[in-house]
């Protein structure tokens, strides 16, 4: 079997790992609703884990594949956004910190169809800072949700919570800076050669990412034609 066709493949273990995350971002919004606190953790401790697996299984089973792409960083992604309505509705992160978050995913939304148009896979490499973002974001909820308890450690918790959804945020459109610019390279390289058709990794638009290649903020942006997965967003 080609690596390309093999990129075709849907039932992996590291996509069944990336679907029981994807089924668990409901279950989790309702534990966090309810305020059952300590299950909606450990389902964000799971999921956190099965993100980490599943990159590394993708890799040391050579079982990299289109569908992966799609979902290891849509679920990270749907669990921010599942984070963000349940915090809120809680009250327990402000307003202002959704809208900022939700901007930025609009902010890079036209990036998608402008790489297409290109002769790409209407994605761009997933960026390291992208995927940090993800990282203090996944950090920071789960210990703001804890923050909304009494005692030392809730403070202590809601204090390095909010550090983390300051930087999270801050890198998160840092990264979207950071596709933008890659996508006007790739628009300027396309004028003067046009590329021909091939896919490139998973996106972080996520944060973008979700989520691969990380290509030098510094240099030219460039396609991913194996197709490799993500870890992340």
């Amino acid at each position: 079997m080609s690596a390309v066709a093999g990129q075709d493949r849907i039932l992996t273990v590291p996509n069944v790992l990336s679907l029981a995350r994807l089924l668990g971002v409901p279950l989790f919004l309702w534990l966090v609703l309810i305020e059952a606190d300590w299950w909606a953790l450990g389902l964000l401790v799971f999921a956190g884990l099965s993100d980490w697996l599943d990159g590394k299984l993708a890799r040391a089973l050579n079982q990299t594949s289109k569908l992966g792409m799609v979902l290891d960083p849509a679920a990270d992604r749907l669990y921010i956004f599942a984070t963000l309505v349940g915090l809120t509705i809680r009250d327990i992160i402000p307003l202002w910190l959704v809208v900022l978050l939700v901007a930025r995913e609009v902010a890079i939304t036209p990036i998608a169809p402008i790489v297409r148009r290109l002769g790409y896979g209407g994605t761009l490499p997933v960026h390291f800072i992208g995927k940090a973002a993800t990282l203090c974001l996944l950090y920071a909820f789960p210990l703001l949700l804890l923050g909304d308890h009494d005692g030392a450690a809730a403070t202590t918790a809601k204090v390095i919570g909010w550090s983390f959804a300051i930087w999270g945020t801050a890198l998160y459109w840092w990264a979207a800076v950071l596709y933008w610019t890659q996508t006007r390279r790739l628009v300027l390289a396309g004028r003067a050669a046009p590329p021909a058709s091939a896919p490139v990794s998973a996106p972080d638009p996520g944060v973008p990412p979700g989520p691969a290649a990380v290509p030098d903020p510094g240099g030219p942006p460039a396609a991913d034609p194996a197709g490799r997965r993500s870890e992340g967003s």
